[in-house]
């Protein structure tokens, strides 16, 4: 390991140390982890998890839908604490563990075991590491449960319709694009 390598780490491990409390995922340019906008997915799968992965990570890197998504978050979570504290989970990997385990209708036990050794999904969580012998996060048992368990289905609906609604707004734009680009080829 060079020393440009090295001061990453230390940087990147004083960052997570001199945390706050929770807070929206914002992901550290770590060597070895890739970025949640840069996560591939299995295009042949018929697995159900890889397209709401996929949404997951649509909502992560669309700014409009990330901020409405997170305040919804930050209201149920954040409402009547103090800024400062022991760190708790991050409220994205709060809402992806709540939307994996409502779309498998899995348990709590398979959840952990998701979250701490499913590639894809800790990639979508942000904290996959490939190498460079960087410690990995692991979630315990009762952490997930404590905060998964917080997300009801109301507040899933209503993130539901949120995202049902930005993507109208996506096949509405496309369709005036369409239409525009109709008008001027029989202008032509």
């Amino acid at each position: 390991m060079n020393s440009v390598e090295f001061g990453l780490i230390v940087v990147t491990l004083f960052a997570i140390k001199s945390a706050k409390m929770r807070h929206r995922f914002q992901q550290q340019t770590t060597l070895g982890i890739t970025p949640v906008s840069e996560v591939k997915f299995p295009l042949r799968s018929r697995d159900e998890l890889p397209p709401v992965l996929k949404a997951l990570q649509h909502i992560f890197v669309t700014p409009e839908l990330n901020e409405k998504v997170f305040a919804l978050l930050e209201k149920k979570f954040l409402k009547d604490k103090k800024k400062t504290g022991r760190k708790g989970m991050d409220l994205w990997h709060i809402l992806v563990l709540a939307v994996i385990r409502h779309t498998l209708d899995t348990n709590w036990d398979r959840l952990e075991d998701m979250a701490n050794y499913h590639k894809l999904l800790r990639q979508i969580l942000g904290v996959h590491v490939e190498k460079f012998g960087i410690e990995e996060t692991e979630f315990a048992y009762q952490t997930i449960v404590d905060n998964v368990s917080q997300i009801d289905d109301e507040l899933l609906h209503q993130i539901n319709l949120m995202v049902v609604e930005h993507g109208h707004n996506l096949l509405k734009k496309k369709k005036k694009k369409q239409a525009f680009n109709l008008k001027q080829t029989v202008m032509l």
